[in-house]
């Protein structure tokens, strides 16, 4: 782990440059995509028959590291998370985390991790080493049954061990679980209860339509009211202070947190300080943008690409959409090579 430790709730130092959107959100988070490839099919992300994006066309850890480096230095990101597709399918994630530590003396400091769970059992003490702070693991279901029809053959334990492994290496871990009306709403109070039972903050995600195989429809949210509903059967529920953060947060007796992240019934867009990076260059402003902004020429026109990425960042940013809010459908770009 970072020896100095992870700074989550560090208050955004005003000497550092910030850049902000045409609706004053300060962009303070970077998602990096490692791969749009994934060893689960997981219906609320992947495609039914994914194509790969060629391994040519994948930017070589050097090149991303290029780019986090401009987006520390020149704009102000605090926070990187390494997303996939599942990152870990991908060779040497470990050596990427251990590269960015050079940019914790810029200003970053956070480097985390989204991941399925299944491969960190192997590589969770290396990565751990690398110096990455904290990891979030999906797990959609309890249910041994339901998480393989959930993710296409998926094995719970082999998450769970995953779990166990990267908690033993000292990672802090959360767990993200995407609620789909008619498949997994019966597991909202076992997974609840597991995570408690745990200690393992956990949050749930409403179903938003960025899966990759048009399964989305309006009728298979289950909202944050209704979630919260099945909670209040089982514990005393009260509501926190609203932070900048996605979710939205309560206490469960007293003692345990849960978050909500209520994308379709209460959008957080006003509050979005994050922009994403696909494995292939792109810079997407919103989660729910139809198309990047390409910057590997841009990267390639000179030495680290700062001064011709400048004005094409800065204005893919400026020009982010008010969200979900204003865009109310799917971009053309699933779940998978956004990164979530």
């Amino acid at each position: 782990m970072n020896p100095g430790g992870p700074h989550p709730e560090r208050q955004a130092d005003t000497a550092r440059p910030a850049i902000a959107d045409r609706f004053g959100r300060v962009k303070r988070k970077l998602r990096v995509s490692l791969t749009d490839r994934c060893n689960y099919r997981c219906v609320y992300c992947m495609p039914e028959c994914p194509v790969w994006k060629p391994r040519a066309d994948i930017l070589r850890f050097e090149e991303l590291h290029a780019l986090v480096g401009f987006f520390v230095r020149r704009l102000g990101i605090e926070q990187v998370r390494l997303t996939g597709g599942e990152p870990l399918v991908r060779r040497g994630v470990a050596g990427f985390v251990r590269m960015l530590a050079d940019l914790r003396a810029s200003g970053l400091n956070r480097v985390s991790l989204s991941s399925n769970g299944v491969m960190l059992a192997r590589f969770a003490g290396a990565l751990a080493r690398a110096g990455l702070d904290d990891v979030n693991v999906s797990l959609d279901a309890i249910s041994p049954a339901l998480f393989s029809r959930m993710t296409g053959g998926g094995q719970v334990r082999d998450v769970l061990r995953g779990i166990e492994a990267a908690r033993k290496a000292g990672l802090r871990v959360k767990l993200n679980a995407v609620v789909i009306r008619g498949m997994n709403q019966d597991e909202i109070v076992p997974l609840t209860e597991f995570a408690v039972s745990e200690d393992l903050p956990l949050r749930f995600i409403e179903f938003m339509p960025l899966d990759g195989r048009g399964f989305w429809s309006a009728d298979k949210v289950v909202t944050e009211r209704e979630i919260l509903a099945l909670v209040c059967e089982r514990f005393e529920v009260s509501a926190t202070e609203r932070t900048n953060e996605p979710a939205s947060y309560y206490l469960l007796d007293s003692k345990f947190q849960l978050g909500i992240i209520a994308t379709v019934s209460n959008p957080f867009c006003a509050r979005c300080d994050r922009v994403r990076l696909t494995a292939d260059g792109r810079v997407f402003s919103c989660l729910f943008a139809p198309a990047g902004v390409d910057l590997r020429e841009a990267l390639a026109r000179s030495a680290g690409g700062a001064e011709s990425l400048d004005s094409l960042v800065r204005e893919a940013i400026w020009n982010k959409p008010a969200g979900f809010i204003e865009l109310r459908g799917r971009g053309e770009v699933s779940m998978n090579v956004l990164g979530g």
